[in-house]
């Protein structure tokens, strides 16, 4: 799709996920469900929550049972003083699929979400079937530099401005500028492109607990000089999980440059690059994302977890031979891979 929004999706009858809760280790997870059939977990990115899947939930639950959770601190999930790693959350959706009695499931994660579906798929490889990830964080450092200055402590400041009578209803207004100059004369502004999305975000932050909660998300995985967790020197052990990596090329938040070293990195993965897309490509051209989607789950067959294989794969660990792509590809994963600060999650 090229510069505009999302084109509207014909309505399917009797799939309009229906919102529930569940508690877990004491604390209220809601998450949305519908259809029937094998399980399909989406994972929404930091800020947001399962209302950002709505507009595809509904084809997808014609053949799937989809669970779209809010993460535990987002959207209407408790909010607590916990820990919000990547690894806490990868804990959180198998205690969700075991709750609602689903020993497997298919995994899309975007953002901050596809991070934790390959942390899923790392610590609970039993349980996953195929691995979708959208513009994933944990690839390399490069983010956005407003998420940098979010890290830093100053920042705790700034967001408690949203508390301030108006000022949401002022960045309301700022969205629909930023929409329009996407949309009209500066449409070929990458910067532009993402900034209704964001906006949407930022509205949900008022709530202190949301706001606190936000914060802790991204300082576990982004500080002042960028990200700072990566999947790269683990990716090998999806050698025989299936993997579809989707993004935007006009992606604002993470650069689609990402995708290439992700891709490179991902053995046996298939990339899509949507053009015109920012980093909700779902949003964008959802008619493009549901069709990625439906081939890539038709014509794969999901991972049949083996022990010793797996055991094998650690034994052994990664090597060049695992990265393909060019050589400015390769000595870019490898030099991601060999950085001396990166997560040992």
């Amino acid at each position: 799709m090229g510069g505009g929004r999302p084109r509207a999706l014909r309505t399917v009858p009797d799939t309009e996920p229906r919102l529930a809760f569940r508690t877990i280790h004491g604390y209220r997870r809601a998450f949305r469900m519908a259809g029937s059939g094998p399980a399909l977990l989406l994972i929404h990115g930091i800020g947001d929550n399962s209302s950002t899947w709505n507009e595809v939930i509904p084809h997808l639950a014609k053949n799937f049972t989809v669970i779209a959770p809010d993460l535990l601190g987002h959207g209407r999930s408790d909010k607590p003083r916990a820990d919000y790693s990547i690894a806490a959350y990868a804990n959180g959706m198998r205690d969700l699929l075991t709750v609602l009695g689903f020993e497997r499931a298919t995994v899309i994660g975007h953002s901050l979400g596809g991070g934790v579906a390959l942390q899923f798929s790392y610590q609970f490889p039993q349980m996953i079937e195929r691995l979708i990830v959208i513009a994933p964080g944990g690839v390399t450092k490069d983010v956005n530099p407003a998420l940098r200055f979010a890290a830093l402590p100053i920042a705790n400041e700034a967001l408690r401005l949203l508390q301030v009578p108006g000022v949401i209803d002022i960045v309301g207004v700022l969205g629909q500028i930023a929409d329009r100059l996407y949309r009209g004369p500066f449409k070929t502004l990458d910067i532009f492109h993402d900034s209704p999305d964001l906006v949407r975000v930022l509205r949900d932050l008022p709530d202190p607990t949301a706001r606190d909660a936000f914060l802790r998300t991204l300082r576990a995985v982004v500080d002042w000089r960028g990200q700072v967790v990566t999947m790269l020197d683990r990716c090998y052990l999806t050698a025989d999980l299936p993997v579809q990596i989707i993004w935007g090329d006009r992606d604002a938040v993470i650069p689609v440059s990402h995708a290439h070293l992700a891709h490179a990195a991902l053995p046996h993965s298939r990339l899509e690059i949507f053009d015109g897309s920012g980093h909700f490509p779902f949003h964008d051209d959802p008619i493009r994302f549901l069709r990625v989607v439906e081939d890539f789950v038709t014509t794969t067959q999901a991972m049949q977890y083996d022990t010793a294989v797996w055991r094998d794969m650690l034994v052994n660990g990664v090597g060049e031979a695992h990265i393909s792509g060019g050589s400015s590809t390769r000595e870019a994963v490898l030099d991601a891979m060999g950085a001396d600060e990166r997560s040992a999650t």
